[in-house]
């Protein structure tokens, strides 16, 4: 990677879940990895009552809870020693100015040069306020370095609001110095579809409708809303999964090949997929929703959705949602994408599966245990990550009895090789100014103009059901229903557990 220019990273709402829970430990192993700059600080900007070094001495207890893993005293001081913290009321653009004073100073400080990055690790309804005071306080100009600033998602709840906001956004900033941020792209593995589609002669001749059957991309969590049914209530599976990590999943796997790894090119082949994807017409049988509800499994008793803290008790809000997309291209014509997702499902995993189309004519006989008798691409994205390939292998002895066997990667068989976290991988990229792993805004409003009419069909028709099942099974069996190939159906990965832990590739 290209050296990282001096600069000032400003966190807004610094002393939030965000900024200790996944901001601060990147930003620590970066520095770890003695990737950051020699110019470098970071300021915090937040509503509590902190000194820059009740701050630091914060950062550097939360530091020191990583179990085996604990850095040394010396490290963590060093780290440390770069933050600042500033308390404003971010809800009032008139306290910017102060902002802006410590910035300068740090500038002079740090030998930044003014190039500067500001994160947004707010609640979304300050997003437009924070633009504004920078703006209006003359911070997002490039005159003097380069500014940034990093969004984090939900990006609106639906299209109107999406629009709003980019709107916003563009008049304080120009769109290339926007990132918005969804961790999802930032996975080692889901940058490797990339690399696995476009570095390996084998697979592009494949990778179309005359060779691929369907595609399934599932993104399962085996926890329920944990404490944030408030929150959750108001989002729902659609909203706070589909119309972002799982688009962007399928916008990689279905898009054509850039004229080169440019940030521009790639988010215009991506663009090119979401303008292409068929409008669901039909809610009712292309979509299925579903909310987990309670059980008892292995003598566990597991809550229902509507029995969690902050959740109606005649909640419609979907933990679940599966439904069958269409790209209408020439690559893709007819081609059904299965997308599923849900929590309180048996473990957390997220794949893609790419179902190649079965042979014309059943020569010999298959093991019994054998659902799909097809070829599986299977993409493990978490955890466990790394490649699978199927294909049917002889079993000893007489006759032609036929049983799958794997070819297989993982990535821990790489070793000593550190897989870096994706919010590190992301920050690194905003640093350098690589736009490749975040979304544009025309992308952003493009996937809500998909999903926003199933939001829409399920706000105004109560006819359209919403089924339960269990918590910790694998959602409603009105989903099978959406795989309309007699001899196929869902991938269900986890027939064993690795260590009791996760679900094995």
């Amino acid at each position: 990677m290209k050296v990282l220019e001096n600069q000032l990273l400003v966190i807004f709402g610094a002393s939030g879940d965000l900024t200790s829970r996944k901001l601060i430990p990147a930003l620590f192993e970066i520095f770890s990895q003695q990737l950051l700059p020699d110019g470098f600080a970071i300021l915090g900007v937040g509503r509590k009552e902190f000194s820059s070094e009740e701050f630091r001495t914060k950062i550097s207890t939360e530091l020191s809870k990583t179990g085996d893993k604990t850095p040394g005293k010396n490290v963590i001081e060093a780290f440390v020693s770069m933050l600042h913290y500033i308390s404003v009321n971010t809800m009032d653009t008139s306290e910017y100015g102060s902002i802006r004073t410590k910035i300068d100073e740090l500038q002079q400080a740090h030998g930044t040069g003014g190039n500067c990055i500001f994160y947004l690790a707010t609640p979304p309804s300050l997003y437009e306020i924070v633009a504004s005071g920078l703006s209006i306080n003359g911070l997002t100009a490039n005159d003097n370095g380069w500014k940034r600033i990093i969004v984090e998602k939900p990006f609106g709840i639906n299209l109107k609001s999406a629009q709003l906001l980019n709107n916003h956004l563009l008049q304080c900033f120009d769109e290339d110095q926007i990132y918005r941020i969804d961790h999802y792209l930032g996975k080692e593995t889901v940058q490797n579809v990339m690399v696995t589609r476009f570095s390996n002669g084998i697979f592009e001749p494949l990778w179309n409708r005359n060779y691929i059957h369907h595609v399934e991309i599932t993104a399962a969590e085996s926890i329920g809303v944990e404490g944030r049914g408030g929150y959750y209530d108001k989002s729902g599976a659609l909203r706070d999964m589909v119309q972002n990590h799982l688009l962007q999943l399928v916008s990689l796997i279905a898009m054509e090949p850039p004229t080169r790894i440019h940030a521009h090119d790639i988010r215009n082949e991506t663009l090119k997929v979401l303008h292409s994807v068929r409008r669901i017409e039909n809610i009712g049988s292309d979509v299925i929703r579903g909310q987990y509800t309670e059980s008892m499994v292995r003598g566990i008793k597991h809550n229902g959705y509507r029995s969690e803290p902050g959740v109606a008790s005649d909640s419609r809000t979907e933990t679940y949602v599966a439904l069958r997309l269409f790209i209408d291209n020439w690559r893709w014509g007819g081609v059904p994408f299965y997308i599923r997702t849900g929590k309180c499902l048996p473990v957390r995993v997220t794949e893609i599966v790419v179902h190649f189309r079965p042979t014309p004519h059943r020569l010999f006989c298959f093991d019994e245990g054998r659902m799909n008798s097809d070829n599986q691409l299977i993409i493990r994205i978490q955890p466990d990550e790394g490649i699978l390939f199927k294909i049917g292998m002889k079993i000893p002895g007489t006759g032609f009895h036929v049983q799958d066997v794997n070819l297989d990667f993982h990535y821990s068989d790489l070793g000593s090789q550190n897989l870096p976290e994706a919010y590190q991988r992301l920050l690194v990229d905003a640093m350098q100014g690589d736009a490749t792993l975040f979304t544009r805004g025309d992308a952003i409003e493009q996937s809500w103009k998909i999903v926003d009419p199933i939001l829409r069909a399920w706000e105004n028709d109560q006819s359209i059901p919403i089924f339960g099942y269990p918590a910790v099974t694998w959602g409603p069996q009105e989903a099978d229903g959406l795989i309309d190939d007699s001899t196929m159906t869902w991938r269900y990965p986890c027939k064993n557990l690795a260590e009791g832990i996760y679900c094995e590739l």
